[in-house]
């Protein structure tokens, strides 16, 4: 095979099979991979951290909530700035940024540091999440090719929010909490020498930030984001929840009229709503988020409150399903050229219902394999033919320059879906347990409320599958492309983003 290397013309995307392709998306897993395991790793150390660093109770929790406010926030300026000033140097700038803040966090010696650091650690993940996907979206042709790599791209995510309960508590153990961060040092500088060598620079656009976009849509994604989380220690009608959560929600439709009138050159144009597929797309991933939040957040908390399992073996109870959404999401969505984006969606919130259905039964006398076991695997096939499908479609039929906000804001929207619903099903489950004659803390009141987590997880799944019959159809009147969106006749292909074997010929 041939490969043509250019920046700024038409070319044909790299070969799937080629050494530069695997190692492009090599580099794009192991990026999604780091972040994701970045928000779950620290809970099992969090004890350890409390005792070094002298944390309160209501400071501790923003050793995670820093993390995810940063890295969900600025998730759309990230995506922006990956299509203004090119994708290869925001993915390294975003390594280098989460490696450095990582150091800062191993050595930190104050709680203050350390939340500082973390909120760091966020902003370089905001940086290299939606910069992954372009990279992918730059690399890899629409079709087959980019539905493997999406696959491979959603399970290695998948893979690092299981993998963080268990190399938490095997570095804590093992070693000390600071090991938590520090691994991703050594990590990140490799990384940066692979995206230094088999990524392309691209020019810079010279296109102005949208400087009262990017301010708008991050504050009110921030604010939306922290007034849910403050739902965790007071109540929905609060000052303390009220007052950001109003913020948030009248800054994002002024963040929309700013786009829409007012900038030149905006953060997030909207002419990408125009497309179907981004669309509905994103609304079914802030949907999916309540999916995830249920399946990995709430089954362990199942595991640990109700079973009497610990932190760390609650994740390798998980262990089987996170296997089995690798291999789905893996080899499933190689398929989507085929079947289209419907079917799989389909299929996997009838998985959905099944499974939550059967962990809504679950009780304090529940066994594993039989409770337990059989329904994640159930969700996690279901969440292997979803999770990849909608980021592939969120991301489909998108022109070239816009690839980096278009993965930019699916990001955000399985982020911001997913703290909506951990607030919504954490107060829901708080509310049945302490209506339990028992008592709230009792095990058989905790099962009661996490029953209910799994009962309206049933309906959110119910929901997905309504939407999903809003995304575009595949046509059969040609070949099906990884999102069933057809590219116009004008389009140009994406550019290469990967450096040419030295033993190919430009043609």
């Amino acid at each position: 095979m041939t490969v043509k290397v250019a920046s700024t013309r038409a070319d044909s995307a790299i070969g799937p099979n080629s050494r530069s392709a695997r190692l492009v998306l090599a580099l794009a897993c192991a990026c999604q991979f780091m972040v994701v395991l970045d928000v779950s790793i620290v809970n099992v150390a969090l004890p350890a951290v409390q005792r070094d660093l002298g944390f309160s109770d209501t400071g501790l929790v923003w050793v995670v909530n820093g993390y995810v406010l940063a890295f969900a926030g600025f998730m759309l300026l990230g995506g922006r700035a990956a299509d203004l000033l090119g994708h290869r140097r925001v993915l390294v700038s975003g390594l280098a940024l989460f490696s450095l803040a990582s150091l800062v966090a191993g050595l930190a010696t104050t709680a203050e540091v350390l939340v500082a650091a973390r909120i760091a650690q966020g902003l370089g993940g905001a940086l290299l999440a939606p910069a992954t996907l372009a990279v992918i979206n730059t690399c890899f042709s629409e079709g087959p090719q980019r539905a493997r790599a999406f696959g491979t791209w959603s399970a290695s995510g998948g893979v690092g929010g299981m993998v963080g309960a268990v190399a938490g508590g095997v570095l804590t153990t093992g070693l000390s909490w600071r090991w938590v961060f520090l691994i991703n040092v050594p990590i990140g500088v490799v990384l940066i020498a692979i995206a230094m060598t088999s990524l392309t620079s691209q020019p810079r656009r010279r296109e102005p930030l949208d400087l009262a976009g990017a301010i708008t849509g991050t504050a009110g994604l921030a604010a939306l984001i922290y007034g849910v989380m403050q739902t965790a220690d007071h109540a929905w009608g609060s000052a303390q929840v009220l007052v950001p959560v109003l913020a948030g929600i009248l800054l994002l439709p002024i963040f929309l009229v700013v786009e829409k009138r007012f900038a030149a050159t905006p953060m997030m144009p909207l002419r990408l709503f125009g497309n179907r597929s981004v669309a509905v797309g994103n609304a079914m991933l802030f949907l999916f988020g309540g999916v995830a939040i249920a399946m990995w957040f709430f089954t362990s908390l199942f595991m640990q409150n109700v079973q009497g399992y610990s932190a760390l073996d609650a994740g390798l109870g998980q262990t089987p399903a996170a296997v089995v959404f690798v291999v789905v999401a893996r080899f499933a969505v190689g398929r989507l050229p085929k079947t289209g984006v419907r079917l799989p969606v389909s299929v996997g919130c009838a998985c959905f219902v099944a499974g939550f259905g059967w962990l809504s039964q679950a009780g304090v006398d529940s066994a594993y394999m039989a409770s337990v076991l059989g329904p994640t695997l159930l969700v996690a096939i279901g969440i292997g033919l979803v999770f990849p499908t909608l980021m592939a479609s969120a991301t489909a039929g998108v022109e070239p320059r816009d690839v980096g906000i278009a993965g930019g804001l699916a990001n955000a929207a399985g982020q911001v879906g997913g703290s909506v619903a951990l607030a919504v099903f954490a107060t829901a489950a708080a509310a049945r347990a302490a209506s339990h004659s028992s008592g709230s803390s009792s095990p058989e009141a905790l099962a009661s409320g996490y029953e209910l987590v799994f009962a309206l997880a049933v309906g959110v799944a119910l929901a997905i599958a309504s939407v999903g019959v809003l995304l575009p159809g595949r046509q059969r009147n040609r070949p099906a492309t990884t999102g069933d969106i057809p590219r116009r006749h004008d389009q140009a292909t994406p550019p290469i983003a990967t450096r040419r074997p030295r033993h190919h010929r430009e043609m």
